[in-house]
């Protein structure tokens, strides 16, 4: 099967139907290479993108855009193991991890 990469942005209209990015810290769980997260961020104050994959996590920090570079935090972690405060976040996105 081949990856689909959503060039009429579907995933992020959805996703901004679904919540109000502006100013919110953002959790988001299974971020990969990053391809979701930087459509986001910048409406963002601050972003934690987490995947217990590294080699993708390699590939989003080399992708990352550097106007994101202070805002969006790159972790090799585990949902199921959240290193966090509960109440660090405002909103967590859980998008094509399963």
């Amino acid at each position: 099967m081949t990856l689909q990469r959503d060039p009429e942005r579907n995933e992020i209209k959805a996703l901004q139907r679904a919540a109000e990015f502006k100013h919110t810290r953002v959790l988001e769980v299974g971020c990969g290479e990053g391809r979701l997260t930087w459509r986001y961020a910048a409406k963002a104050s601050q972003v934690v993108a987490i995947d217990n994959d590294l080699d993708g996590l390699r590939i989003a920090r080399i992708d990352r855009p550097q106007a994101l570079a202070k805002s969006v935090h790159l972790a090799g972690a585990s949902a199921r193991n959240l290193p966090f405060p509960r109440e660090k976040f405002d909103l967590a996105v859980f998008s094509w991890s399963l």
